[in-house]
């Protein structure tokens, strides 16, 4: 348990959180500021993004029109240049319906993963994921996660199922946790971890020891 919590919490996410940071006083590439602005709040920064553009989706079509997307990203704290908004915004509406596509847009924002990384992400899913069906819930945990070690249950605190939903809590959108981690929710939250290790073969002996690969 503390392994995996270890990998989005720890002094990682601190180093990463300051060198996005850094690295935003020299970046004039208009999405390389939103991510970095991202990245500066940590792990979750873009998966925060993404929550706070499905609270305005109100109508369920997962796109946004220019004042949605720019209300989003003012709500959510970003400070981005009135012209970097438009510019980016143009940037991903490519056919020019004056709509995006937020999960297209999200995709693009998540910094990118070289492929051994990807793999290891799909091997710990897909571990997790015992009854196979795409979603890890407290019903996959039994049997893969031992929770008998968390303080909490040790104390009396939590019974075992209330272990595994916080520990699911932490891949889950971030304010809507539903008990139920897709793979996207838990991709976007190794996306945000790996851009806190810049070496390969850390990442790999991380998620090898985290999920006994």
């Amino acid at each position: 348990f503390y392994l995996v919590k270890m990998a989005g919490t720890a002094r990682h996410d601190n180093q990463m959180a300051e060198k996005a940071r850094k690295l935003l006083d020299t970046t004039q590439d208009p999405v390389e500021k939103l991510r970095l602005q991202c990245l500066s709040r940590g792990s979750s920064g873009i998966k925060g993004l993404g929550r706070c553009f499905r609270i305005m989706d109100d109508d369920k079509s997962r796109s946004l029109d220019y004042s949605e997307f720019k209300k989003g990203i003012y709500d959510y704290g970003l400070d981005l240049d009135p012209d970097d908004a438009r510019k980016m915004f143009e940037t991903f509406d490519r056919d020019g319906s004056g709509t995006i596509d937020f999960d297209e847009f999200l995709v693009k924002l998540r910094p990118p993963l070289s492929k051994s990384r990807r793999t290891l992400i799909q091997k710990a899913f897909r571990k997790l994921d015992r009854t196979g069906d795409g979603q890890i819930t407290v019903e996959d945990l039994h049997g893969v996660y031992d929770a008998r070690h968390h303080p909490k249950y040790q104390n009396g605190d939590w019974t075992e199922d209330q272990v595994f939903l916080k520990f699911l809590e932490s891949f889950d959108t971030p304010g809507d946790p539903d008990g139920v981690v897709t793979y996207e929710e838990f991709y976007n939250y190794y996306v945000g971890v790996s851009a806190s290790i810049d070496n390969d073969i850390y990442f790999d002996v991380m998620m090898r020891k985290a999920w006994k690969l």
